[in-house]
């Protein structure tokens, strides 16, 4: 096989010998850890960047969800946490690069829980995080589809006076984004390179054109001191400090799915270079975008009662035409609905790729069927159905209650960051013990800064998680109620038993030898470094 490697090599021009060769290390690495290579390396650092911040999209998130920081603490709260959210962040997004570039495979962090953790509770603690992992992700996708069919109806009641938006409406426009979304990863999963790319490049060129359109054209502006340090209150509750506590929840939802590079490592040239600096990158981009979003949205926004009872669906369209006109506001609305649907396709893809390797490593049911891949697109199609079918499963249950769906969406934040918890809580608590490192063996470590940015990672999430289960107006109700503690609670229970009953015999994650050798450096030369 060498000789052959060595043959075909000869024939290749000096950059393509280069690419192979970051390939063939690749693949070289995802064996060591268990694996056959199966998916089609076509991704490159540009295009990455672009894909995870596609789905991160920080500035378009935060735009779907702005009345919630509004009411609870108003402006200030948004800002300020946002700023000490994205710092926080930080650390989770350096600690998880530096496992990703040690580790390169599609399991993302269950599989890191299973080479981190104390061997004895390793792959139980694996099993559980996967289940986090794929319940946030797919919830999150859910989320994307919704807030996406947000801004297309939103639009078509700006521009009909007459029309009412029902909530069947608003899960059909789901169904049909999430379908086009299965369409384009299944049939044109070869572009998703270049889509990402473009992507990057819309995103930000639609930032910079509604924050300049709002603040350049919206007249009567708030005054600096509601934007920067007067108190909005609006929950019903009479605490400031539990208020603004509740207002960490919109940080929390904007800067969060900054993972995806990490599930998409098998489908990466140079993964373990690239695909940390994507996830890096993904946060900073996400930053800076998002506080100028932030910022610019409170200057311009009106009465925040009226804009968060908006009839257009959602108060960003609210402040896109208080500040400009109807055509204004349909055209800067019909950006957050492109950027909008890439989010949904990136989700897609990345739902696909943690169901694939869920699937791989028999965590599901049907898993033989599940994790096949495709001869001819190198893709795992019925791992990208299943992810498509549990999302537009989760959109129907707006069709019934949007109570019930507040549920989904406060579940997607909170089950990637307890998803993101586990490799780090893991990592620290086997530190003690023969097989625990200080050090992470990888191209991309942190050297001496990787325990302090895990501590300083997994005591935020930790936090942030428990803040995201409060009730969030008052008083509480059956209606108003935050019901994310029994999704929680039903999540586990969902992995209880399947451990119980098949998981503890039939799930198996990375090979544990593997460790071993990458502790070793068996995965990076020096030259690499």
């Amino acid at each position: 096989m060498a000789a052959a490697i060595l043959s075909d090599s000869k024939t290749r021009s000096p950059d393509e010998q280069n690419v192979f060769s970051k390939s063939t290390s690749e693949d070289v690495a995802l064996e060591q850890l268990g694996y056959q290579q199966e998916l089609k390396r076509s991704f490159g650092l540009f295009g990455m960047i672009g894909f995870s911040f596609s789905i991160v999209t920080s500035w378009s998130a935060l735009s779907g969800i702005l009345v919630i920081g509004a009411m609870s603490g108003g402006p200030p709260v948004m800002i300020w946490s946002w700023i000490g959210v994205c710092l926080l962040s930080l650390a989770v997004a350096y600690s998880m690069a530096e496992m990703c570039s040690a580790y390169p495979v599609a399991g993302g962090q269950y599989s890191w829980v299973a080479l981190l953790a104390p061997p004895r509770w390793a792959k139980g603690l694996s099993y559980i995080c996967g289940w986090f992992m794929l319940i946030g992700i797919l919830a999150m996708g859910a989320t994307s589809h919704q807030s996406t069919a947000n801004f297309v109806l939103g639009i078509v009641a700006l521009n009909n006076p007459g029309y009412v938006i029902e909530r069947w409406h608003t899960v059909l426009v789901c169904y049909a984004i999430a379908l086009f979304c299965l369409g384009i990863n299944i049939f044109l999963n070869r572009i998703l390179d270049k889509l990402g790319r473009a992507l990057l490049i819309i995103n930000l060129s639609s930032f910079v054109i509604v924050i300049t359109t709002i603040l350049a054209m919206k007249e009567d502006k708030k005054p600096a001191s509601f934007v920067f340090s007067d108190f909005v209150n609006l929950t019903g509750f009479s605490s400031q400090a539990y208020v603004a506590l509740l207002g960490l929840a919109q940080a929390g939802f904007g800067m969060c799915c900054y993972d995806a590079p990490a599930h998409m490592t098998e489908e990466i040239v140079d993964a373990r270079k690239q695909a940390p600096r994507a996830i890096v990158s993904s946060v900073y981009i996400g930053f800076v975008t998002g506080l100028a979003l932030l910022i610019s949205a409170s200057f311009c926004i009106g009465d925040i009662a009226e804009t968060a009872g908006t009839p257009y669906g959602t108060p960003a369209i609210q402040i896109f035409l208080d500040s400009t006109s109807r055509a204004g506001a349909s055209g800067l609305g019909a950006l957050i609905v492109i950027i909008g649907t890439g989010a949904s396709n990136g989700l897609v893809a990345e739902g696909g790729r943690s169901v694939f390797a869920f699937a791989r490593d028999r965590g599901l049911p049907f898993s033989g069927t599940i994790s096949k891949v495709g001869n001819k697109n190198h893709t795992p199609t019925a791992a990208l159905c299943v992810a498509v079918a549990s999302q537009m499963g989760l959109n129907s249950i707006y069709y019934g209650n949007s109570t019930g769906f507040i549920t989904v969406i406060t579940l997607a934040t909170t089950g990637f960051y307890i998803s993101y918890a586990f490799p780090l809580i893991c990592r620290l608590v086997a530190l003690p013990t023969s097989t625990g490192r200080t050090t992470i063996p990888g191209i991309w470590s942190l050297g001496r800064w990787s325990i302090p940015l895990n501590v300083i990672g997994a005591v935020y999430l930790v936090f942030a998680s428990i803040t995201f289960l409060f009730p969030t107006v008052s008083p509480v109700d059956s209606k108003n109620m935050n019901y994310t503690v029994a999704a929680i609670g039903g999540v586990m229970v969902i992995a209880a038993v399947t451990w119980v009953t098949t998981g503890r015999k039939q799930f198996a994650g990375p090979v544990q030898g593997a460790v071993v050798d990458m502790a070793r450096g068996g995965l990076s030369s020096e030259s690499e470094k």
